[in-house]
């Protein structure tokens, strides 16, 4: 089980320092865009060519162990950036945000194409690791720059539209995979060229954000002294970080298993299957918009939201027909829409300006680590227990004891706290 999470400091949480940049009018609605397009980046990357990898297997049938590498040539991105987003945070930090998102969204370009002309099973494999690479750098970057732009109400706000738009996207990005695929299996690489365009808008229309503290601007001139006195925040985020491994677990187990689960109970129909999971989908946007909502302090609502996502992963195992497994899957997913945003949020109110990439990074690896290990673990679970409900059911349970070990810390520690969240910003 994860550790307890320490409480932030509460002027971390309830700040009412205005944000940094204008909330309102066209730039910054194309700064958002901009910051949501290029979160949505990693997602393209793990669902895209999920559709063609049948035909991919057919194509490369001739290469030895082509049926285990064709597949790792859709997961292999997700371990690449969990590997390296604690390395790009430190890059962010120390080379500025705007300058790598902008190098890292055109390299994204270059190695998501790159299959477009490679005739060797390893080279893709190699580009598609190097698009991990890329992808940690968008994601950490997109991120430190929304907790750098904004504060308070505005920052729960975009944290969780990320969150929206990226669940979104998966649903979107399938789709469109499967339609390019039927031209041929390379054809869907050619989506990852979208990034040539939104490179240069992110050089233009995203600001340098400024350091701030508290709401104001922190003195040019800080001696390098202070800089090297100042430890990094590593007691604070450990809690945070494990707790956020576990929570990708819970996040993915809907979008991994949905399929399998549902051909157990006699489910074959491709198309009962994809509405099957695209309500799953649009559950995890409600739960986000629910978190969005909501005025409260994202700490002490961690032990709630596990608990919703407990119950809905009991109901999926006690499932014996699909109707009963989809109402579980909604009721988990409202729990995982409202646990990403709720996690992420509590992380960023932990960092300093100075400390926001790194620990961003940090985040961003444990999370994506969790989505890595998710199929790994349930396989396990499966084989432990005899059947998939079966390891569903046991992940319910440990996220019922690890909510339940959140909720007596925090009555332990005295930490609850019920004021709102900061101020509704114009």
């Amino acid at each position: 089980m994860p550790g307890s999470v320490p409480p932030p400091p509460t002027a971390a949480v309830d700040a009412t320092a205005p944000s940094a940049v204008a909330v309102s009018g066209p730039a910054h609605l194309l700064r958002v865009t901009l910051l949501m397009a290029g979160s949505c980046l990693p997602i393209l990357g793990a669902v895209l060519i999920a559709p063609v990898l049948p035909k991919m297997q057919d194509h490369f049938a001739s290469v030895p162990g082509a049926k285990a590498l064709v597949p790792l040539a859709l997961t292999v991105p997700a371990l690449a950036l969990a590997l390296l987003a604690p390395f790009a945070g430190v890059i962010v930090d120390r080379v500025g945000r705007k300058r790598l998102l902008v190098v890292a969204t055109l390299l994204y370009a270059a190695f998501g194409t790159a299959p477009l002309w490679l005739d060797s099973l390893g080279g893709i494999i190699a580009s598609r690791a190097l698009v991990g690479v890329a992808e940690a750098a968008i994601m950490t970057a997109c991120t430190t720059l929304i907790g750098d732009y904004y504060s308070g109400r505005q920052r729960v706000k975009y944290l969780a539209l990320q969150t929206m738009c990226a669940s979104a996207s998966a649903t979107v990005f399938f789709v469109l995979g499967g339609a390019a695929g039927s031209a041929g299996w390379r054809m869907p690489f050619w989506v990852y060229a979208v990034s040539l365009v939104l490179a240069p808008l992110m050089a233009t229309a995203l600001p340098n954000p400024a350091a701030r503290a508290d709401g104001a601007e922190v003195p040019a001139a800080a001696p390098a002294e202070a800089e090297a006195r100042r430890p990094f925040p590593w007691r604070q985020l450990a809690g945070i970080c494990a707790l956020t491994f576990f929570g990708a677990m819970v996040f993915y187990t809907v979008p991994v298993e949905m399929s399998y689960l549902l051909d157990d109970l006699g489910v074959e129909n491709t198309g009962v299957i994809g509405m099957a999971t695209a309500i799953a989908s649009a559950a995890t946007v409600g739960g986000a918009v629910t978190f969005a909502r909501l005025k409260r302090s994202p700490d002490p609502m961690l032990p709630v939201v596990l608990a919703v996502c407990a119950v809905g992963f009991g109901v999926m195992f006690l499932a014996g027909n699909a109707l009963l497994l989809v109402i579980g899957a909604v009721v988990n997913c409202v729990g995982t829409g409202m646990l990403l945003p709720a996690l992420l949020t509590s992380a960023m109110s932990r960092l300093s300006f100075e400390d926001r990439g790194r620990g961003t990074g940090l985040w961003t690896a444990a999370f994506f680590g969790g989505e890595f290990v998710c199929p790994l673990v349930l396989l396990a679970g499966e084989a432990a227990v005899g059947s998939l409900p079966g390891a569903v059911g046991v992940l319910g349970l440990a996220a019922a004891l690890v909510a339940a070990g959140l909720w007596a810390a925090r009555r332990r520690t005295g930490a609850v706290d019920p004021r709102l969240l900061p101020e509704r910003l114009a």
